[in-house]
């Protein structure tokens, strides 16, 4: 179908408003909530374009958070049963946009952003089911849709070796951290998790094995009487935390999981945060730390220093002794800290995201033109 054809409509994938929030989900909810800005706007760039979100019927009901993009319940199923057959009956001509790393095998009207190969790159971290399906799904995505977005350079190449979808087929569009500023900061934050007497690093945990946390344990062990606590959140694995003699030291808080307000205020006010992670399609937790000017240590890789540039501090993830000599010297310096803290917040105001919406709209205007 050639694309002068087609309608100016666009049909948004909203299965990620049923999910806690990844940062998938959250790429998703923040582009289209500036999609809908633009709309409310009425901007130049949106000029007779009409947007709705498609919702599978199965599902809670959930109020619609947009002020101009419609939301519509579309049956067929729930899950990926939906977004196989329901979803692509549902969009009535319109073009089809999926956020979240899926959409219709086959689907042709459609662009889909795929945000990594980590299934392929980092297999461990992830079941034999999820494996097989995305070795199936985005390669057949990556054929049958329009265009295919990411959201690095880095990450353009690795889903064009990944699953073998032409370069000239893959558009970029980035992230922000700018949602961090929207919550109030939890005021107390520090009191609750027994912080705040001493100066404390941030970092966050998870059980994806990708994501590292091994390096900080290790860090911390090699660092003795550190000078510093350290609070970590998110998920907790015994394996990465040790018990009995091999637990980590007494200095280490683990906090769990937090609310967005609390993570505000645990970034305001810690002296740094660690992203020791092995594999990133962007880096979206330093980019956060960043814009509510936190010092950030992150794994030196191609993703990360595309999203952080200059304004972080880089260590190899593979070595412990590194970081804990970098994590006493920036809670050693508070010269330092301030000007890490000024190059974030700096780099944090280049990356929003009004552009990201902006970028994504022109990637796809040539399928959404006029009739």
């Amino acid at each position: 179908m050639n694309p002068t054809s087609m309608a100016r409509r666009i049909a948004i994938n909203g299965r990620f408003l049923f999910r806690s929030p990844t940062g998938v989900d959250r790429f998703a909810f923040e582009v289209v909530r500036s999609i809908d800005e633009l709309l409310a706007e009425q901007h130049p760039v949106v000029d007779g374009l009409n947007v709705e979100v498609l919702v599978p019927g199965g599902e809670r009901p959930i109020v619609n958070p947009f002020s101009r993009i419609a939301m519509r319940t579309v049956q067929g199923g729930r899950g990926q049963r939906w977004e196989q057959i329901g979803l692509p009956r549902g969009t009535r001509g319109a073009l089809l946009l999926n956020m979240c790393n899926s959409g219709p095998l086959f689907f042709r009207n459609q662009v889909t952003v795929l945000h990594d190969a980590a299934p392929v790159r980092v297999p461990d971290s992830y079941s034999r089911a999820f494996r097989a399906w995305y070795r199936l799904m985005a390669p057949c995505v990556g054929r049958s849709a329009r265009r295919i977005l990411t959201v690095s350079r880095f990450s353009s190449g690795e889903i064009r070796e990944a699953y073998r979808i032409p370069a000239e087929k893959i558009g970029i569009v980035s992230e922000s951290g700018e949602h961090m500023l929207r919550p109030a900061e939890a005021s107390d934050v520090l009191g609750k998790f027994g912080l705040g007497k001493r100066p404390f690093v941030l970092a966050v945990s998870s059980l994806n094995r990708h994501k590292n946390f091994r390096l900080i344990a290790d860090a911390l062990k090699l660092m003795g009487d550190a000078s510093f606590d350290v609070a970590v959140a998110g998920g907790t694995d015994s394996a990465v935390y040790g018990t009995g003699a091999g637990a980590l030291p007494a200095m280490v808080k683990q906090v769990g999981f937090v609310s967005d307000a609390e993570l505000k205020a645990l970034f305001r006010h810690a002296a740094c945060f660690v992203h020791p992670s092995r594999y990133e399609g962007f880096g979206l937790p330093p980019v956060e730390a960043m814009t509510l000017g936190c010092p950030v240590i992150a794994a030196n890789l191609p993703a990360v220093r595309e999203a952080c540039g200059d304004a972080a501090l880089y260590v190899s993830p593979d070595d412990p002794a590194a970081l804990a000599a970098m994590l006493g010297c920036v809670t050693g310096d508070a010269g330092l800290r301030a000007w890490l803290r000024e190059r974030a917040l700096a780099r944090a105001r280049e990356l929003t995201w009004r552009a990201s919406a902006m970028q994504l709209l022109k990637e796809i205007s040539p399928w959404t033109v006029h009739q």
